[in-house]
């Protein structure tokens, strides 16, 4: 069981790094929400999942769980205000600049 969820808290660790490194990468407030939004979500499930899988079952799991729940219910959410507040404040999105 300590291996199965080493191999999730890893897994959820590369997606996180995934999305730090798309925050610096990527050039705009649209696309940068997006690809947090995206490798976020993944990251945090699979870290919480590997910390359900550590704790075995107990009060502490069931805690997990509604915190993943939560987590899924407002991730989105919060992505979508983000990108809408940048949009209403005049953020143009960004366009290759044609040569």
């Amino acid at each position: 069981m300590d291996i199965l969820s080493i191999i999730f808290i890893v897994a959820g660790l590369f997606f996180m790094i995934v999305a730090a490194i798309g925050v610096v990468r990527l050039p705009d407030v649209f696309s940068r929400s997006h690809a947090v939004s995206l490798t976020d979500s993944l990251g945090a499930f699979l870290m919480l999942v590997g910390i359900a899988f550590h704790e075995g079952l107990g009060k502490n799991t069931l805690k997990i769980l509604v915190v993943l729940a939560l987590l899924y219910i407002l991730n989105p959410v919060i992505a979508h205000a983000t990108i809408r507040a940048a949009f209403r404040s005049g953020v143009k999105p960004w366009q290759k600049k044609s040569s």
